[in-house]
């Protein structure tokens, strides 16, 4: 008898994926001290870049201008998303980051809607972002630096979801994600590439370290992603993405020793129901593949 192969179970994967991304981070957020936030971005899309390249080999033959601007836009994102929640989460909470973050896949959920149920999810989430801000211990707050770098790393994961969606099936989804974190890895790299030179002269384990985090935060979830993808309807998977904050929160706790208050955790709390009543609540697309993911709110883990 023909022997059969183990059935996928979607929901972990997408689990396991969005551990691994916010473990990795909190990881490289560890690491800071020693190559920056602007090194680590810039450490971790190199090896991304290089270690997706080397595996799925984008076959590029064939796609037009229009292509190429699309995946151009899609790494833009990644490069924003990268640099701006590694900014954040040096000044912020990393749960508290990935919130705020957060709010750029519910833009684009709920873009356009005039549905009052909708629209009370971004009311919902906009009480949650403003508690986040609320100082009950008179310690001063949240760094207003690292709450307007999470405001733009949601800016940019807005553009990576339309980008992504426009982009269509004129690139296959991996070939295109190969290449967009290449033109990530253009942008960022040059940024970064003083401290990370210099941490790594100094400790050059941090070469190793970071390409395992490239591995934890790109390589390894994209593909859980891309497996889970095949089994299971875009929404929920959207569903599941909204559950990065929480994961967050815990990575920050375990790894970095963040502990959050109890308004701060309510706060996470809304803006992670806001996000997935707002997916559960948008209509079902018309098909179900690895590309339909970045037009509801899950998009890419690169950070982030």
């Amino acid at each position: 008898m023909p022997v059969r192969a183990p059935a996928v179970n979607p929901v972990l994967f997408a689990v396991v994926a969005i551990v691994s991304v916010q473990f990795g981070n909190a990881t490289a957020g560890s690491l800071f001290t020693a190559v920056g936030p602007l090194g680590a971005a810039a450490l971790r899309l190199g090896f991304a870049a290089a270690i997706l390249l080397a595996v799925i080999r984008p076959r590029v033959r064939g796609w037009d201008r229009r292509t190429w601007i699309g995946v151009g836009m899609l790494g833009l994102g990644l490069a924003g998303m990268n640099v701006l929640i590694y900014l954040a989460i040096d000044s912020i909470p990393i749960g508290v980051a990935v919130t705020i973050e957060l709010l750029g896949p519910l833009a684009v959920a709920v873009a356009g809607t005039r549905r009052w149920r909708d629209l009370a999810w971004v009311v919902l989430a906009g009480i949650g972002v403003a508690l986040l801000g609320v100082d009950l211990d008179g310690s001063g707050g949240l760094a207003v630096v690292g709450i307007a770098a999470a405001a733009g790393a949601a800016a940019f994961w807005a553009l990576y979801i339309v980008a992504s969606a426009r982009l269509g099936p004129r690139a296959r989804g991996v070939d295109a994600l190969a290449m967009a974190m290449l033109v990530a890895a253009i942008i960022v790299v040059p940024l970064g590439a003083a401290p990370a030179t210099q941490a790594v002269i100094l400790n050059p384990l941090l070469l190793l370290a970071f390409a395992g985090i490239a591995v934890v935060t790109s390589a390894l979830p994209y593909a859980l992603e891309f497996l889970a993808l095949k089994a299971m309807p875009t929404r929920v998977f959207g569903v599941l993405s909204s559950l990065g904050p929480a994961v967050a929160a815990l990575a920050g706790f375990v790894v970095l020793g963040q502990a959050l208050d109890a308004l701060q955790l309510v706060a996470i709390a809304a803006v992670v129901a806001a996000c997935i009543g707002a997916v559960s609540s948008s209509q079902r697309p018309p098909r179900n593949d690895s590309a339909a993911v970045n037009q509801e709110a899950s998009g890419d883990h690169p950070d982030a």
